[in-house]
């Protein structure tokens, strides 16, 4: 297991409840968005790759014949068991893996799905990849995840704050960048879209347990940025000052092998 792994394992291990629970993951709308999207008859096998809190494979569960629900944290893993099972799905199973080595043969899926995750990937090249490697040809892919503004300075300033918030962290790509990694790949582009991301300072801190000493840095960058920085991401202070919520983005991009 290579160092970023580990970073992973021991960031989400630890907070794998918080994330289940977490209503930006529970019900956001790119989720939605995805449900009404993907075109499942009831009879497809589809993998969740780094399934986390469990959300996409228990949406998808009533839709697909099976679900295989993969993440390369253990604790992630029984928690979404957890919460899966209660609300009732039988047919989905769960497996550890890795997004960039994924333990399945060529060809065994039917559609793949992978959301809020990717920007924890050291090799995205690799991980995409692998996902075409493991579906059928005519089938789907669906990326969903945070991503970063085209502009250089906002592009930046995005990803060092989630850095200094979350050391797996790797990097929150452009949307224009995952276009071009996913058709490198061999995938063929066929419908993007953006959604607006609201994140409530505390909960985005309490999620990961950040330290007060990192909150305040966090907390500095944002009341110190350039005034573009705080228009665009809509900085927002409460009666005291302090940061009270900022916006982000993500997307949701479906392409086809």
């Amino acid at each position: 297991m290579n160092n970023k792994h580990k970073a992973v394992q021991q960031t989400f291990s630890a907070s794998a409840e918080k994330y289940v629970d977490s209503a930006l993951h529970a019900k956001g709308k790119d989720l939605q968005a995805l449900a009404e999207t993907i075109n499942l008859t009831g009879e497809k096998k589809v993998l969740d790759i780094a399934t986390g809190g469990g959300h996409v494979a228990n949406a998808l569960a009533p839709l697909a014949k099976e679900v295989v629900a993969m993440d390369v944290t253990v604790e992630m893993l029984e928690s979404a068991e957890t919460f899966i099972r209660g609300n009732g799905h039988g047919n989905v199973g769960f497996v550890e893996g890795d997004a960039e080595a994924i333990p399945f043969p060529d060809e065994a899926f039917d559609a793949a799905i992978c959301r809020i995750a990717a920007h924890h990937f050291s090799r995205p090249d690799v991980f995409l990849q692998e996902t075409f490697r493991v579906l059928q040809p005519g089938s789907s892919f669906f990326l969903l995840d945070n991503t970063a503004p085209e502009a250089d300075m906002f592009d930046t300033f995005y990803n060092k704050v989630e850095k200094l918030r979350d050391p797996s962290h790797i990097r929150a790509w452009k949307k224009s960048e995952w276009i071009a990694k996913v058709e490198a790949v061999g995938f063929t582009v066929q419908y993007v879209q953006r959604f607006r991301k609201t994140f409530e300072f505390q909960d985005w801190c309490d999620r990961l347990d950040v330290t007060e000493k990192t909150r305040t840095k966090l907390r500095q960058n944002m009341v110190e940025s350039p005034p573009s920085v705080q228009q665009k991401f809509n900085i927002q202070y409460d009666g005291e000052g302090n940061v009270s919520s900022f916006d982000g983005e993500s997307i949701l991009l479906h392409a086809g092998k």
